[in-house]
């Protein structure tokens, strides 16, 4: 295991989830890779899905990993524990800065001078009185790399983040069509977003882990769009069982691998698109409106007469408005 030294920050905030807890130990764990993880951004005709989410689900590796941790806990010192791994409302971030393991950077993620920027964080609530570990100091300095390469521009000061025109949010978390003026900014990233992580100067110093467990699938790294645009339901859940993309659901992915498609310039994709017109879900058939809009203009007003007629979607009517109004 590639843990790094574990470390315990003292509770500071009565809302803490577990009002008994003494203290919280904060672990890392490193999923850097060798390659460049921003490559894949310009074979705009592949989907490009963050470095974290091209392995198996992290959570039901690492989680089983801290209740190793926290059962010795309990036989060593009789110490009631509780673990988190993205399983609570808990703040892991400034956490883990605070127990030392790295800082938060002017991105808001943590960085370690040892890692870089490639850490999933867990947290163990215990019981046990330990003394607290020194906070790492900020190391940015006048570095803004991560904040000038953002895409849609989602950082308005340093160290504050606009989560509405965040790319990892927007693909990931936000459950409706993704505004407009983002969606050519998005590129070909399907499932959510590595840039200001990827730049970071501290990453110099960071190893590739050699976690088997967390190792990269192939059919992960960067996928066709086309056969992405492809999935029903029973195929994205089969594609995404052990990853964590299952978890934004088949609907919200296509909805990406559409925006994809219509930023990839890419001709013969459009018959990918097209056939989405007549997808079950509001979400899709709105989002391949937009990538027709983009790729095949010519042939939008043929396809207009016969699919707004029984469109009955307020949010995919106005994608036809939209497009159409354009052409």
């Amino acid at each position: 295991m590639e843990w790094m030294q574990t470390t315990a920050a003292r509770r500071a905030d009565p809302r803490n989830l577990w009002p008994q807890a003494r203290s919280i130990i904060m672990l890392g764990v490193n999923y850097g890779r060798e390659d460049n993880p921003l490559a894949s951004l310009e074979r705009r005709s592949q989907g490009t899905i963050s470095v974290y989410a091209q392995s198996n689900d992290y959570h039901d590796i690492i989680k089983p990993r801290l209740e190793r941790v926290a059962r010795w806990l309990l036989a060593n010192a009789g110490a009631a524990v509780k673990v988190f791994i993205d399983t609570a409302p808990l703040m892991e971030k400034p956490l883990a800065a605070s127990a030392g393991l790295g800082w938060q950077g002017k991105h808001t993620n943590l960085v370690s001078r040892q890692f870089g920027s490639w850490l999933f964080l867990g947290a163990i609530f215990t019981t046990l009185d330990l003394p607290p570990d020194a906070a790492e100091q900020d190391h940015c300095g006048r570095c803004r790399a991560c904040l000038d390469v953002c895409p849609t521009a989602a950082f308005p000061a340093p160290y504050r983040l606009d989560a509405r025109r965040c790319i990892s949010y927007l693909t990931i978390e936000h459950k409706g069509p993704i505004a407009r003026e983002l969606r050519t900014a998005m590129g070909n990233r399907i499932y959510g977003c590595d840039d200001c992580l990827a730049v970071c100067p501290w990453n110099k110093f960071a190893q590739a882990s050699r976690d088997t467990k967390l190792a990269l699938r192939d059919d992960l790294k960067e996928p066709s769009l086309a056969a992405l645009a492809r999935l029903d339901d029973a195929s994205f859940r089969k594609l995404f069982a052990q990853s964590a993309v299952k978890r934004t659901g088949r609907n919200r992915f296509v909805r990406n691998v559409l925006i994809a498609i219509g930023n990839s310039g890419d001709a013969t994709l459009v018959p990918e698109a097209e056939r989405l017109l007549s997808d079950a879900s509001p979400l899709v058939r709105g989002a391949a409106v937009w990538a027709l809009g983009r790729l095949d203009r010519d042939r939008l007003p043929a396809l207009a007469k016969v699919h707004r007629q029984n469109e009955h979607d307020i949010t995919v009517e106005e994608e036809w408005a939209a497009v159409v109004s354009q052409s």
